[in-house]
């Protein structure tokens, strides 16, 4: 690094080295007022919608997103240390369904329970991609990065003021080197922070207008504070989803593109490229050194030309095994609306073996918002949770949640379990924790499909045995009670 940064408070003192840039950007104190630190009165999750579709299923997409949306990751992490797992979610006030508040708790794997969680802080708005992402250090400190839906909303970082704590949280005076200068981050969409002892912070991220609509970006920091240029990944036509994740020795995002002249709502193709070295240089999955930013359709790093197949692309998760060889998890449809026009929804595999890619349907699901994660149990033991299973409101995001096995590094798969049955609303977005203990494998929302509703959290175990988080608490901490599948109301 070319500077050493001392933070009083919430004010950062850039302190140049001797062999540092020419020109230093100021950097503002931050108003530490956005921070609440509050505890709440129980766990409620956001009820948000997108993009009225006029017809029976009412949005494109909504219900209860409090761990919306794909392209933020992770929301939940345990550590060893302390037998706790962390997470974060998008909440909402007693009162309100849809007033969006960053939220802050963990479950105890000693004691089974879960305390007040934190109010960190109210983003003022109710749109769930403003939903915060969390991430932790080697020494426990406890990071939330808090996003924003575009450029007309302002992001944040906070970091807990003591490790593995809850309690309260400080915001965090972060910069990134522009221009031989250090300027304030304080924008960044569809978050993706990954931190490694020997690589540090890791973060995948969405610029707009940079100079796509939906541009994506890599950047990485030692310390959380002091973070790397922007180095723009990709920029094709419109710009692009993605999706990324961390293996042992390797960074690598997966992502789809918006062809100009179609809008945003077409999303089509797949591609991939990696980093072994903290994003000093970027090949495709072969080893091919590739330039970025990549601004044609065709390239090295194109995994799957769905466009040629008339198929949209909606990305789910990605994972690597113990060689590092990357699994892609995504569904494809024939367009954006809801309802059986553009079945089937297939969720599909693309398996790097070493030398090709390997695709295998595992099921299909009705909504192209249906979203769930895999877990890898061993190289050739693989679990999807996701609400594959038709819901109370078919054809709107989510349904029943579903627990799929493959013995067979994903060649083919097997509906295991069913988790939830008979529900009042739709389950949405299940999201794994990182480095998951077996009580808490899976956390995830409920919420109606089709209206403004109250909706709940809920965790499952490695057995597919599902917890409702209690949505009022008369004491400081609280036990989750099962759910009884058929009789889930």
């Amino acid at each position: 690094m070319f500077f050493r940064m001392i933070v009083y408070g919430a004010i950062l003192a850039v302190v140049p080295a001797a062999d540092g840039f020419a020109q230093v950007a100021e950097s503002e104190p931050l108003p530490q007022s956005i921070t609440l630190n509050q505890k709440d009165t129980g766990y409620r999750s956001i009820w948000y919608m997108n993009q009225p579709s006029h017809d029976q299923y009412v949005y494109k997409y909504s219900g209860g997103l409090g761990t919306y949306c794909a392209k933020h990751r992770p929301f939940a992490i345990y550590r060893p240390e302390v037998n706790k797992t962390f997470f974060c979610y998008g909440g909402t006030t007693a009162d309100e369904q849809r007033h969006l508040l960053h939220m802050v708790s963990y479950f105890d794997h000693e004691t089974k329970q879960v305390p007040r969680p934190t109010i960190l802080l109210d983003k003022q708005t109710d749109d769930a991609h403003d939903n915060p992402v969390i991430s932790m250090d080697a020494e426990g400190f406890i990071w939330i990065f808090s996003t924003s839906h575009g450029t007309s909303r302002p992001s944040y970082i906070h970091r807990s003021v003591r490790p593995y704590d809850i309690q309260q949280f400080e915001l965090v005076s972060a910069v990134r080197i522009k221009d031989d200068q250090l300027v304030p981050i304080d924008n960044f969409s569809y978050m993706q922070i990954w931190f490694r002892k020997d690589h540090g912070f890791s973060a995948f991220f969405t610029r707009y207008g940079y100079p796509a609509a939906r541009t994506i970006c890599f950047m990485r920091s030692d310390d959380g504070m002091q973070w790397s240029p922007w180095q723009r990944i990709a920029a094709i036509h419109q710009g692009h989803y993605q999706i990324s994740a961390v293996g042992k020795k390797v960074a690598g995002t997966m992502f789809n593109y918006h062809p100009d002249g179609k809008g945003l709502n077409w999303r089509t193709n797949l591609y991939y490229v990696q980093t072994k070295d903290d994003g000093h240089s970027w090949t495709n999955v072969q080893g091919v050194p590739l330039a970025l930013p990549l601004t044609s359709v065709e390239n090295m790093a194109l995994v799957r030309n769905y466009e040629a197949e008339g198929l949209n692309v909606y990305l789910k998760d990605v994972q690597f095994d113990s060689q590092d060889r990357p699994i892609l998890l995504y569904v494809t449809s024939g367009g954006y609306e809801s309802g059986p026009t553009n079945d089937p929804r297939v969720w599909t595999v693309a398996c790097w073996t070493g030398g090709e890619w390997l695709f295998r349907d595992i099921t299909s699901s009705d909504n192209n918002y249906d979203f769930g994660e895999l877990a890898l149990v061993s190289d050739d033991q693989w679990r999807l949770i996701a609400p594959t299973e038709s819901g109370p409101q078919p054809y709107n995001p989510g349904g029943e949640v579903a627990m799929w096995r493959s013995e067979d590094a994903g060649r083919t798969w097997q509906k295991q379990k069913q988790l939830t049955n008979n529900s009042r609303h739709n389950h949405t977005y299940v999201r794994l924790s990182q480095q998951g203990h077996s009580d808490f494998i899976a956390f995830w929302a409920d919420g109606h499909g089709r209206q403004p509703s109250d909706a709940s959290l809920f965790f499952c175990n490695a057995d597919g045995v599902v917890f409702q988080l209690p949505r009022t608490m008369d004491s400081e901490f609280a036990t989750p009670m099962p759910i009884v599948s058929s009789t889930n109301k």
